[in-house]
């Protein structure tokens, strides 16, 4: 008899990740079934998105006997802010918004930026933490568009898309090509290697 498929934890307040994250899982044929939690993390100001990540779950260690993650991500604009929000960009979003972004930028025809999202992983198991990392590229839109997804969504358009932003696809779309997805596949990855 088949024993019950492991619980792993998402640590995340964050709606809208949750519900990228579990349309990721619900394709895979995984022993593992995903619940959101929220736990108060610590979040630390460092140079780089790892750092961070790894801080937050290392904060919350002590209150988990299970298998536990959390993601965290960046919105990078490499030309011309260099790299602005990069770590910050929760604070900057909450702060000046995608508004007050785009008033940052002259020429958006050469905008280059890039998303990244670093998922830290406790797997209980093996007693040890892992990372899994990805990135995608892109540019800058002249304006917000679209209603789907959230942060920087709306102002992000990925390479190889035409004109479309984050916040113009579905959460399928965005799950084929997303910086997010890029991570999860390789957690799922390794996932399946350990079930």
């Amino acid at each position: 008899m088949k024993q019950e498929k492991e619980i792993i934890y998402f640590i995340t307040g964050n709606n809208h990740k949750f519900k990228e994250i579990k349309k990721l899982f619900q394709k895979e044929e995984i022993d593992y079934y995903l619940k959101q939690k929220t736990a108060a993390t610590i979040e630390v100001q460092a140079s780089n998105i790892k750092e961070v990540a790894l801080f937050k779950l290392n904060s919350i260690k002590p209150k988990f006997n299970n298998s536990y993650f959390v993601e965290d991500a960046g919105f990078f604009i490499d030309d011309p802010l260099k790299g602005f929000p990069g770590v910050y960009s929760k604070f900057v979003l909450n702060t000046i918004g995608n508004k007050g972004i785009l008033k940052l930028i002259n020429d958006y025809w050469n905008t280059v930026a890039h998303f990244e999202a670093v998922i830290a992983l406790y797997f209980q198991p093996l007693d040890k933490i892992f990372t899994f990392e990805g990135s995608v590229e892109g540019k800058v839109s002249k304006e917000i568009k679209g209603t789907n997804g959230f942060g920087y969504d709306p102002i992000f358009i990925p390479n190889g898309l035409s004109n479309n932003t984050f916040g113009e696809l579905s959460i399928e779309e965005k799950n084929a090509i997303s910086h997010r997805a890029k991570a999860w596949q390789k957690m799922l990855i390794f996932l399946r290697k350990h079930q």
